[in-house]
């Protein structure tokens, strides 16, 4: 009898969400922020050290920064009951997925989860797939807020079909849960998954590594900068509720410093999601005056939702332009080099015009007040041309606000 009533319930339901397909609006009008447990952990997770994450997140300040989201990543599951509900690991989380969401949320705080929309996990443990329905519910049940979805061991399976079922699962299920897409990239999911997802990975995993990238005989991990080329003509798909995602940050896990800030600056500028991937309980305080400096991060939360621009590359110097509300600019440059490099900036040769903002730089008619956004200083304007220093892998990196007087 129960599995009747089941079936009735996950019929029902997948018949509401066929006549009403849509993904939940307004979750990401911003890139998300947050912190998820991959990069740190992998599968060594269990409740005791996520709800210490979130006592990190309130008493170190980030969720007052605005990192809200604390999102379990592989590993967290245990096995399906009779009816094929998706339970917790009993050992790791005896308390239940139910009272950690409500550990979470009485924070201040969201929690998010991962699944795959294949026969497995990635970590090896039961996947969604042919379970989407009941996974939905279930996560809804619990009180999720946001959902990273793998995809491994999906041979056969078509990620446009796969992907749009779990949005209508979730839209099914009722509650609002921000919807991560984590296909790596394969299919291009930027042409096709603006009604599907609110974020979705550009490429292949992350690594702790500045440039490098780390091969397996079937597939690569790559550096920061790796996923920072890999990025190139993608930004017209990116926008409020939709973001190119360039996978997790790895602040805080052992690169240096000027790397580390290079590797959040270049995010910010791509308006990427700034998903955390460090152990928050255990930080210096240069990674915390990296992770939260809240004017890099209201470069990547401008409201305009416009992703950056390289407009130049000249000895080993990258050169980035992206557009801000009021007519403001971010200005980055990035060094690619382990070597410091002086470069005198002369404005007029960054004039140009944004064919995805619809704006003009117009340096040689406006005048921008220039503000160092790492050293928090201002530094005069654009009416004279400037000499910088960049140290090697570092940046330095300007907010340029118009001056209308």
């Amino acid at each position: 009898m129960k599995k009747i009533v089941l079936a009735v319930i996950l019929l029902t339901l997948s018949s509401v969400a066929y006549l009403r397909a849509q993904k939940f609006e307004s979750l990401a009008e911003t890139p998300p922020m947050g912190w998820n447990s991959w990069n740190k952990f992998a599968c060594n997770i269990d409740e005791n050290i996520i709800r210490g994450i979130a006592d990190a997140m309130v008493e170190n300040g980030l969720r007052d920064a605005g990192y809200v989201y604390l999102n379990l990543d592989d590993c967290w599951h245990g096995e399906r009951d009779s009816l094929g509900f998706i339970q917790p690991d009993p050992i790791k989380f005896p308390s239940g997925v139910k009272a950690l969401a409500d550990y979470v949320h009485a924070k201040g705080l969201k929690l998010g989860i991962y699944s795959d929309a294949g026969r497995k996990t990635c970590g090896g443990r039961p996947g969604s797939f042919g379970h989407e329905y009941q996974d939905a519910l279930q996560y809804a049940k619990w009180g999720i807020d946001y959902l990273k979805y793998d995809w491994c061991e999906t041979e056969d399976i078509n990620p446009v079909g796969a992907y749009n079922l779990m949005r209508d699962a979730l839209y099914a299920a009722g509650r609002p849960i921000l919807f991560s897409m984590c296909e790596w990239g394969h299919s291009k999911p930027w042409t096709w998954a603006k009604k599907t997802g609110h974020m979705w990975r550009t490429t292949g995993d992350i690594f702790n590594c500045f440039d490098c990238i780390d091969q397996h005989p079937d597939w690569a991990a790559y550096g920061v900068l790796q996923i920072l080329d890999m990025q190139n003509g993608l930004r017209q798909y990116a926008g409020p509720g939709h973001w190119n995602d360039p996978d997790m940050l790895e602040v805080g896990n052992g690169q240096t410093v000027n790397e580390d800030r290079a590797h959040f600056s270049m995010w910010c500028m791509l308006a990427a999601p700034l998903i955390l991937g460090n152990d928050l309980r255990n930080m210096s305080q240069e990674t915390k005056d990296i992770l939260m400096n809240k004017e890099v991060i209201a470069v990547d939360q401008d409201k305009e939702g416009i992703q950056g621009l390289r407009f130049l590359v000249e000895n080993g110097l990258e050169f980035w332009l992206k557009p801000l509300a009021d007519d403001d600019w971010a200005f980055c440059v990035l060094n690619r080099t382990t070597e410091s490099k002086e470069y005198l900036i002369d404005w007029q040769n960054f004039n140009l015009y944004d064919d995805v903002a619809k704006r003009f730089t117009d340096f040689d008619s406006k005048v921008y007040a220039v503000r160092n956004l790492w050293t928090k200083r201002n530094e005069g304007d654009t009416k004279k041309s400037k000499s910088i220093m960049i140290p090697g892998h570092d940046v330095v990196m300007y907010r340029l606000i118009f001056n209308q007087k």
